[in-house]
């Protein structure tokens, strides 16, 4: 499985740096030097990782044969993927890739179908799950353990506890109703 992993940024200096918006959570495993990685637009690569650093909080890389800011202007907006096992699973017990997520079954905890996650979208802050309704309209869940109560990747299901009127005006008071009683 194919998991894009950073997009190339500017030039930095005249040495074939370049700046990275780094799109994982594990960098130091997917952007170490030695990774060899495809990219997209596809003709640009595969890249191999040269050296690695930070500098000023950001992700500095040097690929192989890029010797110069000319070169290393060229790779701007390029995306990084990296070949990740399907079955791999990151690091801490409550993370997940965002493969493992999408077209889970969202639902409440008494089994009331919300809909399934299309997307996952990360913010700074937090990632949402956009999630398609039945009805072909689209929610979105805060990925936050105050609402996402449950991830069963056995059942494929996501179970959420919203608060009043995250999903719809409706559900909202038939949850808060469930919490009076």
């Amino acid at each position: 499985m194919q998991l894009v992993v950073g997009r190339i940024g500017r030039a930095h200096g005249i040495k074939g740096e370049v700046t990275v918006e780094v799109r994982t959570d594990e960098p130091e495993l997917r952007l170490a030097p030695g990774a060899v990685l495809a990219t997209d637009p596809a003709a640009v690569g595969p890249l191999t990782i040269e050296t690695g650093r930070v500098h000023s909080g950001r992700l500095l890389l040097r690929f192989e044969g890029v010797r110069d800011r000319n070169a290393a202007e060229a790779l701007r907006n390029t995306l990084l993927i990296a070949d990740v096992d399907p079955q791999e699973l990151p690091g801490e017990p409550d993370e997940y890739y965002d493969h493992q997520l999408m077209d889970l079954d969202v639902v409440l905890a008494d089994g009331t179908e919300i809909g399934r996650i299309t997307e996952i979208s990360h913010m700074p802050s937090q990632d949402l799950f956009i999630v398609e309704r039945p009805d072909g309209s689209e929610v979105m869940i805060p990925f936050v353990g105050d609402i996402v109560s449950e991830i069963d990747l056995v059942k494929q299901r996501a179970v959420i506890t919203p608060p009043p009127g995250l999903i719809d005006d409706s559900e909202a008071e038939i949850a808060s109703s469930r919490d009076e009683n």
